[in-house]
């Protein structure tokens, strides 16, 4: 039985996705998940458990002559990311792909994803421990949301196979998975690094860190400014405005180097689909 859909603007309407009304839904995290990624034209650009598609296409409708594969690991939301894709005019650039990123070398071989493939890698892994809390009963929330620290670091060798040299890998994580997250990518040889912790508001302690790696790279870590969702009113901050409304790139999209870059301004109050 087919679950109930919704659809939801993203990025002030740029986008419009459908999503299950249960179970996981994407929010925040997709969207600053998509600005961090340094892609440009003619890249090949891979979104690892993708869901419906929300960081990837949101990607795709950024950078002009991006190509994008999306990988999940559930049918249905494969079906939806197909779906979302040729609804916002991205399924020349996009395609879905169902599989699990814990298939075999081969078997991402045999959808066209073999070793060194893609410029970009981009994921938001399941991020929950698998001992912390009562799981949830929803099949795909509990997919996307719980796994022991061992699946992260799969994810990220799964990355790190498809990266072509000096390739870069974005992804989104809970601040107190960061260490799990740094020696899976010192066991990868994924080099490079550059974080950028997200916090809800001012003074509070980062709730997600935004960390880039780069295939092979040398160069020593970096930690950038923090990025500040509200200020002390709960009003959205001009940057949290530029980037989940306007589409505006994250610092860690500056360029190939991972240098800064400005963030752009503001149209108006921020909206963006809470995450669930």
């Amino acid at each position: 039985m087919t679950a109930e859909i919704s659809e939801d603007a993203v990025l002030d309407g740029r986008l419009v996705l459908r999503q299950p009304r249960r179970g996981h839904r994407f929010g925040h995290d997709a969207v600053l998940l998509a600005a961090a990624v340094s892609a440009r034209g003619g890249d090949h650009a891979v979104d690892l458990g993708a869901g419906v598609g929300a960081a990837g296409l949101a990607l795709a409708r950024r950078v002009e002559g991006l190509a994008v594969t999306l990988i999940d690991i559930d049918p249905e939301l494969c079906r939806l990311a197909r779906e979302n894709a040729a609804r916002n005019g991205l399924v020349a650039r996009v395609r879905a792909v169902c599989l699990d990123v814990a298939a075999s070398a081969a078997a991402f071989a045999a959808a066209g994803l073999g070793p060194g493939t893609a410029a970009q890698i981009l994921m938001n892994p399941p991020f929950n421990p698998a001992r912390q809390g009562i799981p949830s009963p929803d099949r795909r929330r509990r997919l996307a949301r719980s796994a022991a620290d061992e699946t992260l670091r799969m994810w990220v060798g799964a990355a790190a196979r498809l990266l072509r040299g000096q390739g870069t890998l974005t992804m989104i994580c809970r601040a107190d998975a960061l260490d799990v997250v740094l020696a899976a990518f010192s066991a990868e040889n994924l080099g490079g690094i550059s974080l950028l912790p997200v916090y809800a508001k001012p003074g509070a302690p980062a709730i997600r860190v935004l960390a880039r790696a780069v295939k092979a790279s040398r160069t020593p870590l970096s930690l950038l400014p923090g990025f500040l969702l509200a200020d002390e009113t709960g009003k959205p901050t001009a940057q949290a405005e530029g980037v989940l409304r306007r589409g505006a790139m994250l610092p860690l999209a500056g360029n190939r180097n991972g240098r800064a870059q400005p963030l752009g301004g503001s149209a108006g109050p921020a909206k963006a689909v809470p995450e669930d």
